[in-house]
């Protein structure tokens, strides 16, 4: 879907990397994380700056590059990755049906932006259906091609290092 729309598989990337979870970079980190030339990666950084939808803060000597949040069109091209990355649909569902959630965190590649093929998840709460939830992850291998691994806790344990989606 979202490469019949933008041809550069550089600026798909970096929209999926930036556009996820509030995700930031620097020209080097992104080069190596897609396996791209720094060149490359410059290019579309400059281009989708120019157009407003990229910010940069100086770190040092270095510029750090995140969404631009108050764009108008932040939202859509969030939703536009979520989709495209199939966590919208997985998220509800898992809200929806797996009984008491009293919180879901996206960790691990996805949390970093990085479309690894692996979605992994840390539930919160007690007495949740675990049929439903192999049930689940077997449905969205076959849906989005991507594997769930999924870590149910009774407790928030504080700060897990991802991305709060629910709760």
């Amino acid at each position: 879907m979202l490469d019949s729309l933008v041809t550069s598989k550089t600026r798909i990337k970096l929209l999926l990397k930036l556009f996820s979870n509030n995700n930031s970079g620097y020209l080097r980190s992104l080069a190596k994380d897609f396996e791209e030339s720094t060149n490359s990666v410059r290019v579309e950084l400059n281009r989708l700056t120019e157009a407003g939808l990229l910010v940069t803060e100086e770190e040092g000597k270095t510029k750090v590059y995140k969404a631009n949040q108050s764009h108008p069109f932040f939202t859509e091209i969030s939703r536009m990755v979520a989709k495209f990355l199939g966590l919208d649909d997985l998220l509800e569902q898992v809200v929806k049906r797996m009984g008491p959630v009293e919180r879901a965190y996206i960790v691990g590649d996805y949390a970093m932006g990085i479309d690894s093929g692996t979605i992994d998840l840390i539930l919160i709460g007690k007495e949740l259906d675990l049929q439903y939830l192999d049930f689940l992850t077997i449905k969205t291998y076959e849906k989005v091609n991507r594997e769930v691994k999924v870590q149910i806790l009774e407790h928030d344990p504080g700060d897990v290092g991802g991305i709060l989606v629910y709760g």
